[in-house]
């Protein structure tokens, strides 16, 4: 369904939620000057052919990715941009990541955590240059599970930087780079493994805004190839070994979740039957699995499961704060994303320490209490900033529409209120009234406005 819109400008909730998109002269300059100094620390690692996977036209790279067949199974080498090595402690710019706390992301700009010479540029783990990175290398027998794992300092070169969309057609034709021919293999062994089948593991589609030649947008799902899950599976794979050697050892920070209430799995239980779907008597986790989650009810599925989620945060090992994370499926840390995430920058100092028998260094231990408060009050600031701009972006295609009627599925109703999903556009939405669970039904769009960013629907529809 092709909808006449406005131009989308999201300035308005940056400056609404405060959000800080630029950095000053003097942070950019220390950014721009700052080298590594664990330089003398690192093994040589240049001859592993590392790659790259992430959206097309990403700077800000991460992770880059090795995997090899062994006589026993697979080896895979995890090179994590060592975003440590730029940032002395107690300087300007580490003053500054802690007051942002992750890059909180907007449809048209990012607002970084770190100024762009760093995030893009000498911390970024770009293509056919030498970067300092954190080394995390795993041994997997034939089912996928470890058998052996270290980290390390290393210096590193990245061979290509690929994209997802490139490597999803490469692997329809049967010819994917070498360095990542066997993730496909790894990925689905990881996927099916024993503890993550109890797991929550939510594969969320992208809902993109594209415009035509004739000035039109269309809200559509943009498809979310399996490479993206296969990548995926690697970080999780390292944040629980992460979080298995913090637990361990009694010291770090950990990402945690508590199990979903049973009355979260009976209510999802009966939106996902609403959908279409029966889930049965296997685990959640395992359904979700096999749900395609690039059709509007599978993207409404996924987007349901996220309740079963609530409650996530960070907590530290030796404050009694270690929990198993229930999305994962066992103790869990967030090491994978250094440019992104604030935290992932201290819980990889305290797996550098364990795998070397030395003691966490004081500037992390000392900054925990102020990591931990600010992931959590950043997190729930990204949280706001991404609904906000999703509903400013609903409003603004449905305005034109207001009094149109629409096709929904009605996922749960209330006293006088039902949750519902368009069917074309992919909207979640609420409607006045109260249809029955799981019927199809005709709404009518009494309110679309982008000034309130809110959108209404009527049942029965006019």
């Amino acid at each position: 369904m092709k909808l006449f819109a406005a131009q989308l400008n999201y300035r308005a909730i940056a400056e609404e939620f405060q959000v800080p998109t630029d950095f000053s002269p003097e942070l950019v300059d220390a950014a721009a000057h700052a080298t590594d100094r664990f330089a003398d620390q690192r093994r040589d690692a240049r001859d592993i052919e590392f790659v790259t996977i992430d959206p097309p036209g990403s700077k800000d790279l991460d992770q880059a990715v090795h995997i090899e067949r062994t006589p026993d199974g697979f080896r895979v080498h995890y090179a994590i941009a060592d975003v440590a090595a730029f940032i002395e402690p107690g300087s300007a710019l580490e003053e500054e990541s802690l007051r942002r706390g992750q890059t909180i992301y907007l449809p048209d700009e990012p607002a970084r955590l770190h100024p762009r010479p760093l995030s893009e540029g000498s911390a970024s783990l770009l293509p056919r240059v030498d970067r300092p990175a954190v080394l995390w290398t795993f041994d997997l027998d034939e089912a996928g599970e470890v058998t052996r794992s270290h980290v390390e300092r290393a210096l590193v070169r990245s061979r290509e930087r690929l994209d997802y969309e490139g490597v999803d057609l490469e692997l329809r034709a049967g010819d994917v780079h070498p360095s990542i021919e066997y993730l496909p293999e790894v990925g689905r062994l990881r996927e099916r493994s024993s503890l993550r089948r109890e797991a929550i593991n939510l594969r969320m589609p992208s809902q993109r805004v594209v415009r035509d030649e004739d000035g039109r947008y269309e809200l559509i799902i943009e498809p979310r190839p399996p490479i993206m899950d296969y990548n995926s599976e690697i970080s999780l794979l390292t944040g629980m070994v992460a979080g298995q050697m913090m637990q361990a050892a009694g010291h770090g920070l950990l990402r945690t979740l508590r199990p979903a209430s049973p009355r979260s799995v009976a209510e999802f239980r009966v939106e996902a039957r609403a959908l279409g779907y029966e889930i049965g008597d296997e685990p959640v986790g395992a359904f979700l699995q096999g749900v395609d989650a690039d059709t509007p009810r599978g993207m409404a599925l996924m987007r349901e499961a996220q309740a079963l989620l609530r409650g996530s945060g960070y907590g530290s090992v030796e404050a009694g704060d270690a929990e198993v994370h229930a999305g994962v499926g066992g103790y869990y840390a967030h090491v994978t994303a250094p440019l992104r995430r604030l935290v992932d920058r201290f819980a990889t100092e305290h797996c550098l320490a364990i795998a070397a028998g030395t003691e966490t260094p004081s500037w992390v231990t000392e900054r925990h209490a102020a990591v931990l408060e600010s992931m959590e009050r950043t997190g729930a600031l990204a949280s706001k900033v991404d609904r906000a701009a999703m509903d400013l972006t609903e409003a603004t295609v449905l305005q034109p529409w207001v009094g149109e009627n629409f096709d929904a599925v009605v996922l749960q109703t209330n006293a006088d209120s039902a949750r519902i999903l368009l069917t074309d556009p992919p909207v979640l939405s609420t409607t006045r009234g109260t249809p029955e669970v799981g019927t199809g039904v005709k709404v009518t769009l009494t309110t679309a406005d982008p000034e309130t960013r809110t959108v209404d629907f009527a049942w029965p529809a006019d």
